[in-house]
């Protein structure tokens, strides 16, 4: 399982050590726990990431935060460079398996993927890596100069799209990837709670 992903994409860190997997995860979708055995805390060349096993009920919470209309039904297992977060969703089931969500911070956006966790891997993430990570986009970023993110880092928009911030590599930077969904999570609240048509962007945080 997962042959057409590993030919693809060569792991460059992982947690010292097989992940220990003695207990239930609290979500079943074929191949999710043998992915998160071999591949938890994992990089690809910063392009994409995969939770450690500990953390994902933290970013279950960070990102349910950010989007409480999900917060009851995501089980996050991997981010990309831009920190768009990938879970499973416990509320839209084919065959028998949970579908992907990918839910933005940058764009205030979820989008919803028809596949499932294998599919994602083997299909998506494989055949139409610019759509599902924006690789190109990527490329663009390096290519500028920038360093690929580490695992507690992401490449976030200095100006949220949401907040009519410009898709360019000149509004992005590298920043802590905790931090920069909490700042997310507040301006998609302000945002939120403003009336219809009121102009968003001059918003800040506090």
């Amino acid at each position: 399982m997962f042959e057409k992903f590993q030919s693809k994409y060569e792991k460059d860190k992982v947690k010292e050590g097989a992940e220990s997997l003695s207990f239930d995860l609290p979500i079943k979708a074929t191949g999710l726990s043998e992915f998160l055995g071999n591949y938890s805390g994992s990089s690809f060349g910063g392009l994409y990431r995969v939770h450690s096993v500990q953390n994902i009920g933290k970013w279950n919470q960070v990102v349910g935060k950010a989007f409480p209309e999900f917060k009851n039904r995501i089980f996050c297992f991997g981010y990309d460079w831009l920190g768009r977060q990938f879970a499973l969703d416990r509320k839209r089931i084919e065959s028998g398996e949970p579908l992907i969500l990918m839910l933005e911070p940058g764009t205030g956006e979820v989008l919803e993927i028809p596949v499932n966790f294998v599919q994602f891997h083997e299909d998506e993430l494989v055949d139409y890596a610019n759509e599902a990570l924006a690789a190109e986009f990527f490329q663009e970023w390096l290519a500028a100069g920038n360093a690929s993110p580490k695992l507690d880092q992401c490449v976030g928009y200095k100006k949220h799209l949401f907040l009519n911030g410009s898709d360019t590599i000149e509004n992005l930077e590298l920043t802590d990837l905790e931090v920069y969904w909490d700042i997310s999570s507040q301006l998609l609240e302000k945002v939120r709670g403003l009336p219809l048509g009121t102009p968003i962007k001059n918003i800040t945080i506090s």
